[in-house]
């Protein structure tokens, strides 16, 4: 995961920071595909992908802050 260690974490927290507010106006899409996964309406292919989608930097900024810390931690 050499790609990874070579973003820098102020790009991948601007990406997250984006991803999971947008579209910003009328509201997030995490926030409407959460009701709808509470509702048990979240079914639609199109639908899962968009989740992941907004999530991908999110989870790549905690992939990368996780592999920091296994690198550093004392044996």
């Amino acid at each position: 995961m050499r790609w990874l260690d070579k973003i820098p974490y102020p790009l991948l927290i601007a990406a997250a920071i984006f991803m999971l507010g947008a579209p910003f106006v009328p509201e997030p899409h995490l926030v409407e595909k959460a009701r709808m996964l509470a509702e048990g309406r979240l079914t639609r292919p199109l639908d899962i992908f968009d989740v992941l989608w907004h999530l991908a930097p999110a989870l790549l900024l905690g992939l990368k802050w996780g592999r920091g810390r296994q690198e550093k931690a004392p044996d």
